[in-house]
């Protein structure tokens, strides 16, 4: 077999390619670029050659950040060695190609997890109050988890199973009596909206219901 002459230029015997997406020829008019000794003659030539790479990969022209990445793309296959005036800062080298800090995931154990965390923060909310206030918070709240239930299975969605909740929830601090929830309805989402006893007499502006205080909270 013919031995290859030192007259051909094979991959295997030239520079590896840095940036695979604009090819060898980019990366040889980088390296003359770094090569013109006048300072402003080779800023000139580095803003051409940006908008040389630019063509040859207009797709990425959607991108907000799409001049500022060609410049870099420019400066990582100058191996972070062009001296130019360009119109950002060449990056740091550590930071190509370095992987995000991960995430930080919320490890808090939701107990009753289709109910959700807002639940759990009504119901401790719920627990500081006294009184009227106390009880229309929970016949709230029951309400609400008792719509929740209905999204998942309307057979589920039972009273007692929703006072169970609450009070495990709450640590046995929120309950009230069944037989009145189940005879008047109290966690039926279609009743009209609840009103302690004689709240309608607690003169001048009374107390503010619980849900008004939620929503101006949050």
């Amino acid at each position: 077999m013919k031995q290859p002459t030192k007259d051909f230029d094979y991959n295997a015997t030239r520079d590896n390619l840095i940036q695979k997406e604009y090819g060898r020829n980019i990366q040889k008019l980088v390296k003359y670029v770094k090569s013109i000794e006048d300072r402003n003659e080779r800023t000139s030539y580095a803003y051409t050659l940006v908008e040389l790479m630019k063509q040859i990969n207009p797709a990425m022209k959607e991108s907000p950040e799409y001049n500022q990445k060609v410049w870099d793309d420019l400066y990582i296959i100058s191996e972070f060695d062009l001296d130019v005036d360009g119109p950002y800062k060449m990056p740091e080298k550590g930071s190509i190609g370095k992987r995000p800090q991960p995430m930080p995931y919320n490890n808090y154990a939701i107990k009753i997890k289709h109910y959700g965390r807002n639940i759990e923060i009504l119901i401790n909310k719920a627990t500081l109050l006294e009184g009227d206030e106390r009880e229309e918070a929970i016949i709230f709240v029951g309400r609400l988890m008792k719509s929740f239930q209905a999204i998942w299975n309307k057979e589920t969605a039972d009273d007692a199973l929703i006072l169970k909740n609450i009070e495990e929830l709450s640590k046995g601090q929120l309950t009230l009596p069944i037989e009145r929830i189940r005879e008047e309805s109290l966690f039926d989402s279609n009743r009209r909206p609840y009103s302690p006893p004689n709240k309608q007499n607690s003169g001048g502006g009374g107390r503010k219901n619980f849900s008004s205080n939620k929503r101006r909270k949050n």
